[in-house]
């Protein structure tokens, strides 16, 4: 399988020069050439697989002939090995029809783990095998971050670097990146928001002089498609539990980068039988006020009480961009030249398609702490305010009663404890058991300002 740029100027790659690459040389993401496409008698010959069993037959044609088999196998096992519960992606009933999966089983409480432990063990795999060294640059606004320290810590062929945004996560997300004290981890807080971040990210990409000449830049956000083609498994996981492909499935997505729901979306054009899927943001509301009204231009971006989604540029959009204008490079390269400069307008053509793949809501703290509140009043059953979002926008848009609907919960309640604390009277949500002691461990970081030139003599530094 090849892979192409969104923007249509660089070459294409395979499995594993994408891997490497993150961000194509025209500044574009990179997608497959073509989809693997499963058919209904295929995908319910997978009931009752395990996840690892699963992951396998959804991964294995995205790596191809990169990797042998029983490799991919090994490190399918050894990414999920650390996950605390059996079924790596349980699911809990809050309602008719109304699943929460629950993806913070892993070692880092968010649904990143999913990607982030399995890109680790694949990047030391493929470094291990070129013998390369290379260097980690990540920007988080608050959970990719930790999980893409736990999947890079033990390797020696990586050095990581991840910006979050000084004073913008909570401290549960800050110290579970500031507390792993390794001589190739470092933490970099930045003033300023997620969005800085991001574009520090990518500027860093596009001139990469202030590195050694033995190393190169790799991507752990989800401009890395093997972060994408992870999060796939888990939608065909939970719809097969619930009767797929003899039965459609909607899904509700709490959304800030758009990389969770598109894999969704890739997973409906693979062949899963999706019928709705529910982009939930908060009030920084670009990707609702695009999908409802056309509205894709920036506005201040605001502090949330779900700072993992206080994002005003969702970088893997482009990726659905790209099919909605029929894969046109040169189309979405002016498209992205002119948001750059504020904002953009799609066609007439391309809402239609859009609208007809998305639905959207939008909820503000206010309104997202009532709903923690009432769920926890119904069910005894407490969300993060993340997960919340999604919930309440899986209630207001969803089709019909008779179809599922299985709302993502991108990350464990007790990370986000001013906002639970505000929604029901209990103490402070526990931690899982190991992770009792965090607030106890040492912490180690550097605030850096909006600078590229002092980020990059840091990192220089470092190395």
């Amino acid at each position: 399988m090849k892979y192409i740029s969104t923007r249509g100027q660089a070459p294409a790659l395979n499995f594993e020069d994408v891997v490497l690459t993150g961000l194509a040389s025209d500044g574009g993401l990179y997608v497959p050439e073509s989809l693997p496409k499963f058919s209904a008698e295929e995908i319910q010959s997978w009931a009752g697989l395990s996840y690892q069993e699963l992951a396998f037959k959804v991964m294995k044609p995205f790596v191809a002939d990169c990797m042998a088999e029983e490799d991919l196998k090994s490190l399918i096992d050894k990414s999920y090995a650390t996950f605390r519960h059996k079924a790596i992606a349980p699911m809990v009933q809050t309602g008719h029809n109304e699943w929460v999966l629950e993806l913070f089983q892993g070692p880092t409480l968010a649904f990143k783990d999913f990607a982030l432990q399995f890109l680790g063990n694949l990047l030391d795999y493929i470094l291990k095998k070129r013998d390369q060294k290379v260097v980690i640059i990540g920007a988080t606004s608050g959970d990719t971050g930790s999980a893409a320290i736990e999947g890079c810590r033990h390797s020696d062929n990586v050095d990581i670097f991840i910006m979050h945004p000084h004073e913008r996560v909570s401290d549960v997300q800050r110290r579970q990146m500031t507390t792993v004290i390794a001589k190739n981890v470092h933490n970099i807080a930045l003033e300023g928001n997620f969005d800085d971040c991001q574009n520090m990210l990518k500027a860093s990409f596009a001139d990469q002089s202030f590195l050694p000449s033995d190393r190169r830049l790799v991507a752990v956000n989800s401009i890395n498609f093997a972060r994408i083609m992870a999060q796939i498994v888990y939608y065909f996981y939970s719809a097969i539990a619930l009767g797929a492909p003899n039965r459609e499935v909607s899904y509700s997505v709490p959304t800030g980068n758009f990389g969770d729901i598109f894999a969704g979306y890739l997973a409906k054009q693979m062949g899963l039988p999706i019928k709705q899927l529910i982009v939930a943001t908060n009030q920084n509301d670009i990707l609702h006020r695009c999908i409802s009204a056309n509205d894709h231009t920036k506005k201040t971006l605001v502090h949330s009480l779900s700072p993992s989604m206080d994002i005003m540029v969702s970088s893997n959009f482009e990726r659905l961009l790209f099919d909605l204008y029929d894969r046109d490079g040169s189309a979405i390269s002016q498209l992205m030249d002119g948001f750059k400069s504020g904002g953009m307008a799609l066609t007439d053509t391309v809402m239609e398609r859009l609208q007809s793949q998305f639905s959207s809501y939008r909820l503000d703290d206010d309104e997202t702490v009532k709903v923690i509140a009432e769920v926890f009043e119904e069910t005894e059953y407490l969300l993060d305010p993340h997960t919340a979002i999604g919930l309440k926008a899986g209630r207001e848009v969803r089709a019909d009663q008779e179809t599922p609907v299985v709302n993502l919960a991108t990350a464990h309640p007790a990370k986000f404890p001013d906002a639970v604390k505000k929604a029901v009277d209990i103490a402070e949500p526990p931690l899982p058991h190991h992770m009792s002691d965090l607030f106890e461990r040492e912490e180690k970081y550097t605030v850096l300002e909006n600078d590229i030139q002092k980020v990059h003599s840091y990192i220089s530094d470092a190395l």
